[in-house]
């Protein structure tokens, strides 16, 4: 009986394929590229695709492929896009539809592929391309089944490409994962047929006068894809750490500053823009930086405003990277695997800076180009400072000159000699009156008067 059902089944889809010959069914045929690793990018590149196909009312959107793989999460989100498509979905494997690509496949509703190119073998792996635990593989086994037997593929055949556990009788043995030739994928119902190009495929089946449209992506566009990229996102949160550790070892705000803001600039707009920072997660990441500020500055020590500080900036790195998922509430809650992801980015992200900071922080601090901003000044007897290890209670309540800025640390000037203070509050402009209000390890905490 399951003979006869494939049978029919195969000769069903014959039939519908040949009725597309001598007709011009597609009039507009949309095309685009997944040449990269399946990653958040190419989830963009997919959606701005379809959007654009739809836009321009194409007949037939055609993907071109070519990918050894990436993120799971990101081929199942590229698979919904495809499956959901309001037009036919065809794929044109250039090369390779490995891994993630073989699920992007499968997503089509026919699939071509260019002599010598291969179709399957999508065991989840690691970074480190060893598999990984049941959890992964019987997801990507059931996500395969389901969306081969939606477009009538054998859904046994397509679980084998992820894990060698089955047999099948004449296609393979038990202990070797699946991975198909183009005539192999002809003979088993996962190819349609071999073409040299899109052109030809489209020859083949007598397809005239068409409007072909090929995605050309916009320098905007390929300028988010290049920051979405997980490693330069690493990258732009280690230059983040890196710029406020910095900023604090310089007077006043500088270069560090200025890299530290660029970075959590493009960390956070392409995010933003592909729809993955939300306004209130940036505005997290705001508040964490204000905090920690008035915490460096404002407050002595280091206590529950710095802790706040620093745990609203991690959380908000981590949230930003994270797809939510709909229909959560005010609030979306994340995608849990995304999120997990993402918290390694940003620890592995931050233990980079600091490992950075513990081999290279000294001589960064003594290289030229901190030299020019680092202060040079000795403060010698003659010229009217004092060591404040001399201070004593009796300074307290006395009154003097700010000789700098104090934002917040400075030097003022009492009864003709000068000392290094403090403000509690706020900051004060150099030439202002200052009182003394008390003595922190050796420091002369001062307020304006």
């Amino acid at each position: 009986m399951k003979q006869l059902f494939s049978l029919i089944l195969f000769f069903s889809f014959i039939c519908s394929h040949l009725s597309l010959v001598g007709q011009n069914p597609f009039q507009k045929i949309y095309v685009f590229k997944i040449h990269e690793e399946i990653a958040p990018p190419a989830v963009k590149t997919t959606r701005d695709a379809l959007e654009m196909a739809d836009s321009n009312h194409a007949d037939l959107l055609i993907v071109d492929l070519d990918t050894y793989g990436g993120m799971v999460d990101a081929a199942d989100e590229i698979r919904t896009l495809l499956l959901n498509a309001k037009m036919p979905v065809w794929a044109f494997i250039e090369n390779n539809a490995a891994s993630a690509g073989a699920f992007i496949s499968l997503a089509c509703d026919s699939i071509y592929m260019k002599p010598g190119s291969t179709i399957g073998a999508s065991t989840v792996v690691n970074q480190e391309g060893e598999k990984v635990g049941e959890k992964y593989q019987s997801f990507m086994r059931s996500r395969m089944r389901s969306t081969a037997e939606q477009n009538g593929r054998n859904p046994d055949i397509a679980e084998a490409m992820v894990e060698a556990q089955k047999t099948i009788p004449g296609v393979v043995d038990s202990g070797r994962v699946v991975s198909l030739t183009v005539k192999e994928a002809i003979q088993l119902g996962f190819c349609e047929g071999e073409f040299s190009s899109i052109e030809a495929l489209l020859d083949y089946y007598q397809i005239k006068d068409y409007k072909l449209y090929q995605h050309n992506e916009s320098l905007i566009t390929h300028i988010v894809k290049f920051f979405m990229r997980p490693y330069i996102s690493g990258l732009l949160i280690t230059a983040i750490v890196l710029g406020i550790f910095f900023e604090l070892k310089t007077p006043g705000i500088g270069f560090p500053t200025m890299v530290a803001v660029l970075a959590a600039i493009l960390y956070f707009v392409p995010l933003y823009l592909e729809g993955l920072a939300a306004y209130w997660e940036i505005a997290l990441f705001a508040v964490g930086i204000a905090l920690l500020i008035i915490e460096i500055f404002f407050i002595p020590g280091f206590g529950i405003v710095g802790v706040l500080g620093a745990s609203f900036v991690f959380f908000s790195l981590v949230l930003a990277l994270v797809k939510a998922v709909p229909n959560t509430g005010p609030i979306p809650l994340p995608n849990t695997e995304s999120l997990l992801k993402a918290v390694l980015t940003v620890i592995i992200s931050m233990f980079s800076a600091f490992a950075i900071i513990l081999i290279f922080g000294r001589s960064a601090l003594h290289s030229r180009m901190f030299k020019r901003v680092e202060v040079k000044t000795v403060q010698t007897k003659t010229k009217g400072y004092v060591a404040n290890v001399m201070l004593s209670q009796a300074m307290i309540g006395k009154e003097g000159t700010a000789l700098s800025n104090l934002r917040p640390g400075g030097n003022i000037e009492i009864e003709n000699d000068i000392y290094e203070a403090l403000a509690v509050i706020g900051f004060i402009e150099r030439g202002s009156t200052v009182r003394v209000t008390g003595i922190d390890n050796f420091i002369l905490l001062v307020e304006q008067v």
